[in-house]
C-alpha cells in the first residue's frame, strides 16, 4: 500500500513528495523478532496512521481524523485490519486510499463530496452531482430490489432533494478526467488534485466551505512541505521507501524534581509530593519502571528504576523531597535523570522524563545537545510564574508535553493525571472523574457528586488534601454503603494527603462526598478521582484537549479542541466546558460546541470548540477540560468524517456495475451513552501580545458564518444560520449585512443589500432566522438566490464574508413512474493493533 501511494503521490504532486522512510510500531505483546528495533520517541500517540479494529461494527470507511481549520494538520489516519487484508474494491486501490487520507493528514484539504447533498443546482440552472471536476461524468440512478428481482433506473425529481433520496452518482468507468483525488480516486484516470482550472467552486462540499472555495491543490500549494519542495526531474517514479519494524517496549518513566529554596514558599514542596503520590499510585500504569531524581544546585539520584508493581511505589514515595534549600540547576537534574535511566540497563531513547521545576536557570541552554541525542521525551510542569521560560523548548524538540500550575494543587495533580502512557492501551490508563479545589469556610461541610458508567469502575481512588487540618469524610456509594474518615489512609510523610482505594470494581451509579472543615478558619480542600476501565474488550468514553497553536500570536486567535470519544466513535450531546488559567490566577471558563459554527468544522463529529479570547495579560496559561453526559443525552455517532468515499458501482459500457453494498449499522440502541463525567488537562500555552484592558473587539471581528442556509418557503426566503460574536464567537454582534444575486459569483460586493430592519443579532452560538420576501426580484418556478451574510461589531469590524447559500424555487416533482427505460444491472456477491510513521 505504502509503495504504491509513494508513486501515486509523486506523480499527483508533480514530482515533489513521497515516502522516504516509515517506522511500523507494533505492540509489545507480540512475539520478538530478530528484524524488531528499538522505537526512538515514536509511539501510539503520535503515529501518522493507526491500524486497529473499529469500536462496534460501523464499517471498515479509512478515514483522517481531521478537525482543524484549512490547512492545519489531522491527528492520524485510521486503517481497520478488514481494509489491508481483504479486498475492498469499493473504495479502489489501497495505494490511491492512502494518498487521498494523506492529503487530509498532512496538508488539511477536505473532501470534495458531500453524501449529506450529493447533488446541487448549478449557476447554468442544471441539477449535478457534488463533485471535483465536473469533467468526471456518469449516471444518476436508483437501484431497487424485491424479492430476488433488482432494477436500476434514473432517478425521478424529487423536491428540495433535488431527486429522490435513494438517487446515488454512478461514475463512467472509462474517463477522461485527471482529477480529483480528493473526490473519486478510486477512478483509473483519477492522478491529480483538483487545481484553480479545474475546480468546481459551487460544489457544497467541505473543501469549498471550510477553504473559501480554493481548490486542495491551491492550499497543498500554500504548505511548508510545498515551499521547501523542488519538483524531481528526469524519472518518472521515485525511490522505494524503506521500511523500519520498531516493537514497543516496556515504559520507563523518571521522575526529575525541584527541591530548591523557592520552593518553600507557598506550599510548593507539599503540593508537589502530594500530585507526585497521586501520580505514583493511581496514574502511572502497573509494568511500568519509575525512577527518582531530586535537584536543587546539585541533583541526586533518589531511586534508580523500579517496576510499580507490586508496591515498587511505596520505595520512591518514601524519598520524595521533604526539605528544600538551594539554588537551581536543571541541567544537573536532567543529566542524573539521564544516568538513573542507563544504569538500570535502559535506553535514553524513547525513555521519558518528567521535570518539575518553579526556577530559572540561567544555563539551560547547555544541556540542550545532550537532550537531543539522549532521545528521552522530556514532559516540563512549569510550577508559578518564575519557572524558566526554556522548558517549553525542551517539551517541544522532544515531543514531550507541556503544563503550568499555579497556587491550588489540582492544577499539579491534573498534569500528572494527563501523564498516562502514549501506548494506546485505554483498558490500562488512568481516567480521571473529578479535581476540584474547594474553599471551605471554618466547620462547614462542602459536598459535591461523582458518575461512575458502567464502563469503569476497577482500580479507583479518592483523594482528599488539605491546607491546615484534615477534615472529616464521609463518602456513599450509590447502593447507600458509607466510607468514613478513618477508611481514607494518610500519607505516611505527612504531606497533608489521605486516600481511599474502592476494593474491587467500584459500583455504578452516583457517589456523594461530604468534607467538614474542622478548622475553625477557612482553608482550601481538594476532591480527586480516578479510575480506570472494567473491562479491556469494552472500551470507557475519554475526553482529550489540546490548543490549536503552543503560543498565541497578535492577530491569530486561538482554538481550544476538545474530543469525546468512545473507541473511534464520536460521543455527540455531551457537555464539555474548558476552564483556562493564568499567570496571575485570573479563570476563564468557556462552554465549547459542536455546532458547525465558529471554530467548529463540522456539527455533530465530538469535537467540541470555542475561540479563546479572554486572555488577561501575556504568559503562560493552563487548559483543563470537563466533559459530562447527564439524562441520557449523549450518544455515539456512527458516522466518520474525512473518509475515502464509497463507491456503490459505476457504468461500463452502459451497464451498470454494482459493488457490495455497505455493511448495514447496528442498531441505534447500541448508540447509546451512559451518564459520565471525564476531566483532562490540556496542558499549557503561552499568550503574547494581549491588550491591556482585555478587550479585543478591535483586535478580532465577528468570526465567519459557515452554515448559512436559504429555502424558498411559500413565497418567502427563510435564512437560517448560527450567530456569531462580537469578538469572534464570543458576545452579540452589532449587526448583520446580507446580499443576494441570481448569479452564482465569487465576490458579492456589489450584489444587492437585502433590507434587515428590525434583524437584531442574537446571542453568539444561538440560531437566527430571517424571512423576507425578495421585492425587487421576479421569482417564478425555478428561480435560483444566492445569499451572503456577514456580522459586524460595535468597533466597525466586519466578519469574513459567510459561505454562499442557494435557494431554489422548486418545480413540481415529475409525476412520470420513469424518465428512461431500465438499465440493466448486474449485481456482484461477496462471501463473507499496529501504526506508522512518515518521514
Amino acid at each position: 500500500m505504502v509503495t504504491q501511494a509513494s508513486t501515486y503521490l509523486f506523480r499527483a504532486s508533480k514530482g515533489r513528495f513521497y515516502f522516504r522512510n516509515v517506522s511500523i510500531l507494533v505492540p509489545m505483546a507480540w512475539k520478538s523478532k530478530s528484524e524488531y528495533l528499538t522505537p526512538k520517541r515514536e509511539s501510539y500517540d503520535q503515529a501518522d496512521v493507526i491500524v486497529a479494529d473499529p469500536y462496534l461494527k460501523y464499517g471498515d470507511d479509512p478515514y483522517t481524523l481531521q478537525y482543524g481549520q484549512c490547512g492545519d494538520p489531522g491527528q492520524y489516519i485510521h486503517f481497520t485490519p478488514k481494509f489491508l487484508t481483504e479486498n475492498l474494491s469499493m473504495y479502489g486501490p489501497r495505494g490511491r486510499v492512502f494518498v487521498h487520507e494523506w492529503a487530509h493528514l498532512r496538508w488539511g484539504v477536505f473532501d470534495e463530496y458531500n453524501t449529506d447533498r450529493p447533488f446541487y443546482m448549478s449557476g447554468k440552472k442544471t441539477v449535478e452531482a457534488t463533485r471535483c471536476s465536473l469533467s468526471i461524468t456518469g449516471k444518476n440512478v436508483v437501484h431497487t430490489c424485491q424479492g430476488g428481482s433488482c432494477v436500476t433506473r434514473v432517478c425521478r425529481r424529487g423536491g428540495r432533494t433535488l431527486y429522490e433520496p435513494k438517487c446515488k452518482f454512478m461514475p463512467n468507468k472509462d474517463q477522461k478526467a485527471r482529477d480529483s483525488i480528493m473526490f473519486m480516486q478510486n477512478l483509473s484516470s483519477v492522478v491529480e488534485f483538483c487545481t484553480e482550472e479545474t475546480h468546481n467552486k459551487e460544489a457544497p462540499n467541505l473543501q469549498n466551505k471550510m477553504c473559501d472555495r480554493r481548490s486542495t491543490w491551491d492550499v497543498i500549494k500554500e504548505s511548508a512541505d510545498f515551499r521547501k519542495a523542488t519538483p524531481m526531474t528526469g524519472t518518472e517514479a521515485p525511490p522505494r521507501p524503506t521500511f523500519a519494524l520498531l516493537k514497543s517496549k516496556r515504559r520507563v518513566v523518571c521522575l526529575v524534581l525541584d527541591k530548591s529554596g523557592s520552593m518553600d514558599s507557598e506550599d510548593r514542596l507539599i503540593r508537589m509530593n502530594q500530585a507526585a503520590e497521586l501520580y505514583l499510585t493511581q496514574i502511572v500504569e502497573k509494568e511500568t519502571m519509575v525512577g527518582l531524581v531530586t535537584f536543587d544546585n546539585n541533583a541526586k539520584i533518589q531511586n534508580s528504576l523500579e517496576i510499580i508493581a507490586n508496591n515498587g511505589y511505596q520505595k520512591i514515595i518514601a524519598n520524595l523531597p521533604q526539605k528544600a534549600s538551594g539554588g537551581t540547576s536543571i541541567c544537573k537534574g536532567l543529566e542524573a535523570g539521564f544516568q538513573a535511566i542507563s544504569s538500570s540497563g535502559q535506553s535514553t531513547s524513547g525513555s521519558e522524563i518528567v521535570l518539575l521545576t518553579d526556577g530559572e536557570d540561567k544555563n539551560i541552554n547547555s544541556c540542550f545537545e545532550e537532550v537531543n541525542l539522549s532521545g528521552a521525551i522530556i514532559h516540563t510542569i512549569a510550577l508559578g510564574p518564575s519557572a524558566a521560560r526554556e522548558l517549553e523548548t525542551l517539551s517541544d524538540m522532544t515531543g514531550g508535553l507541556r503544563f503550568y500550575a499555579n497556587k491550588d494543587v489540582s492544577g499539579l495533580i491534573d498534569a500528572f493525571s494527563r501523564l498516562s502512557s502514549m501506548s494506546g492501551d485505554i483498558s490500562q490508563q488512568a481516567l480521571q472523574l473529578e479535581s476540584k479545589a474547594l474553599n471551605a469556610t471554618g466547620r462547614e461541610w462542602v459536598r459535591g457528586t461523582v458518575p461512575v458508567d458502567s464502563t469503569i469502575g476497577n482500580d479507583t481512588f479518592f483523594v482528599v488534601t488539605w491546607e491546615e487540618q484534615k477534615p472529616q469524610i464521609i463518602l456513599q456509594d450509590p447502593k447507600g454503603n458509607t466510607y468514613e474518615t478513618s477508611d481514607f489512609k494518610d500519607n505516611e510523610l505527612n504531606i497533608r494527603s489521605a486516600r481511599l482505594q474502592i476494593p474491587g470494581i467500584a459500583e455504578t451509579g452516583t457517589w456523594t462526598y461530604s468534607l467538614f472543615n474542622t478548622n475553625t478558619k477557612s482553608q482550601l480542600l481538594t476532591v480527586t478521582v480516578t479510575t480506570r476501565a472494567r473491562s479491556p474488550t469494552r472500551p470507557p468514553v475519554i475526553a482529550t484537549a489540546h490548543m490549536s497553536q503552543s503560543t498565541a500570536q497578535k492577530d491569530s486567535p486561538m482554538i481550544i479542541y476538545a474530543r469525546v470519544s468512545q473507541g473511534f466513535l464520536p460521543v455527540l450531546g455531551a457537555n464539555v466546558t474548558a476552564i483556562i488559567e493564568a499567570e496571575g490566577g485570573h479563570q476563564v471558563t468557556l462552554e465549547l460546541r459542536d455546532n458547525g459554527a465558529g471554530a467548529d468544522t463540522v456539527k455533530n463529529d465530538g469535537i467540541y470548540t470555542r475561540y479563546f479570547v479572554d486572555d488577561r495579560g501575556n504568559g503562560r496559561h493552563s487548559l483543563k477540560v470537563r466533559a459530562q453526559a447527564r439524562k441520557n443525552t449523549a450518544r455515539l455517532s456512527l458516522r466518520q468524517q474525512n473518509k475515502s468515499l464509497y463507491l456503490p458501482g459505476y457504468v461500463d459500457n452502459g451497464k451498470i456495475i454494482l459493488n457490495p453494498p455497505r455493511p448495514e449499522i447496528q442498531e441505534a440502541a447500541e448508540a447509546t451513552v451512559e451518564d459520565f463525567r471525564r476531566l483532562t488537562s490540556g496542558g499549557s500555552f503561552t499568550v503574547s501580545g494581549a491588550p491591556p484592558d482585555g478587550d479585543h473587539a478591535q483586535r478580532f471581528p465577528p468570526c465567519k458564518i459557515r452554515d448559512l442556509e436559504a429555502e424558498f418557503i411559500g413565497g418567502l426566503v427563510h435564512l437560517t444560520w448560527t450567530a456569531p460574536g462580537k469578538v469572534l464567537d464570543t458576545g452579540r454582534a452589532r449587526s448583520y449585512v446580507i446580499r443576494m444575486s441570481q448569479f452564482f459569483q465569487e465576490d458579492f460586493s456589489n450584489a444587492a443589500l437585502v433590507t434587515t430592519s428590525g434583524l437584531i443579532p442574537k446571542e453568539a452560538g444561538l440560531k437566527e432566522t430571517f424571512k423576507f420576501k425578495p421585492e425587487t426580484l421576479s421569482i417564478g418556478r425555478g428561480t435560483v438566490l444566492y445569499f451572503v451574510i456577514q456580522a459586524r461589531n460595535e468597533a466597525g469590524l466586519t466578519s469574513d464574508v459567510s459561505n454562499i447559500a442557494q435557494a431554489v424555487n422548486f418545480i413540481a416533482p415529475d409525476s412520470i413512474s420513469a424518465l428512461g427505460p431500465d438499465i440493466s444491472a448486474i449485481c456482484l456477491t461477496i462471501w463473507g493493533l499496529t501504526v506508522f510513521f512518515f518521514f
